[in-house]
């Protein structure tokens, strides 16, 4: 038997052997939209912010300024901890009276 058609098919057999990896790809909606984040942004120039969560990335805020800008937030920052905390208590409220 010829060396090279031997080789050809010990490595087809191996290739076929090996069991696939129960790791899922990576797609670009499970990549982390931030991948830095800024502690300080005028509260004046943000026009909305954003809340991603996703279950491969920590909890993220992005924040689109009123230049059209987005920058993402680091959610440790505590006026965005306050503002956080306040909105939750304003949802509390409102479900309370209804």
């Amino acid at each position: 038997m010829d060396l090279k058609l031997l080789a050809v098919m010990s490595v087809l057999a191996v290739a076929t052997y090996v069991p696939f990896s129960q790791a899922k790809p990576i797609s670009m909606m499970e990549r982390c939209w931030c991948r830095s984040t800024v502690n300080t942004v005028p509260q004046r120039n943000i026009r909305e912010l954003k809340f991603l969560h996703t279950p491969n990335c920590p909890f993220q805020v992005i924040a689109k300024l009123k230049n059209n800008k987005e920058v993402c937030i680091n959610p440790e920052t505590k006026w965005l901890q306050q503002y956080l905390k306040n909105a939750l208590n304003k949802m509390k409220k409102a479900k309370q009276i209804n």
